[in-house]
């Protein structure tokens, strides 16, 4: 296929390789900001507890990360305002319970309801707590920069470009892409937690 002359990438494979990971580092930052953004909103989901990996004695060699939770247990809502962990094993509770103060996720605090049943009661977030959230996704916004920064960076001594070649240009203008994208969603973010 023909592609014309100002559509074609100059810098091929590299640009392609910092493309990817560009993106990949957008993408994340989004996913952590909706995940952020759902606390915030007071929206109690199963989702919330995704973070939590579960150390098991028996298969703690495995990778040493552990299982997730939804591998060992059923995460239930109740009354819109109540997370519940049933695991199907009640030897693995103890570690269930350890893994979720592990994860440190705001307002999660678990308390055992019987031999089988943890329950966690979310606090409905308060002003304060949806600018926290920002302020947590503003740091988040500044390191993925920092990594396309560097992805540009990467790119650009691999390429070992002249000082005026063109591909420096679109090396660029791919950076300042992803990075603009990074400022929308930080943008909806602030809109969304009400920070001035």
């Amino acid at each position: 296929m023909l592609v014309p002359g100002s559509q074609r990438i100059l810098a091929g494979e590299e640009y392609t390789k910092a493309e990817t990971k560009m993106k990949a580092f957008v993408d994340k930052f989004l996913k952590d900001v909706a995940a952020l953004e759902q606390r915030a909103s007071g929206r109690v989901t199963p989702a919330m507890l995704s973070p939590v990996r579960v150390i098991l004695p028996d298969n703690a060699g495995t990778d040493g990360r552990g299982v997730r939770l939804e591998e060992i247990a059923t995460v239930g809502v109740r009354e819109g305002t109540t997370l519940i962990i049933t695991v199907f094993e009640e030897q693995t509770l103890k570690h269930v319970e350890k893994a979720l103060y592990d994860a440190k996720i705001s307002g999660v605090v678990p308390q055992k309801a019987d031999s089988r049943t943890v329950k966690i009661p979310i606090p409905k977030p308060t002003v304060e707590a949806r600018l926290a959230m920002f302020s947590t996704a503003q740091r988040q916004a500044e390191d993925t920069r920092v990594l396309i920064r560097k992805q540009h960076q990467t790119s650009l001594k691999k390429g070992g470009y002249e000082k005026h070649a063109p591909e420096i240009k679109e090396f660029q203008s791919l950076a300042d892409k992803y990075l603009t994208e990074v400022d929308k969603i930080l943008a909806e973010a602030k809109k969304s937690s009400g920070a001035k």
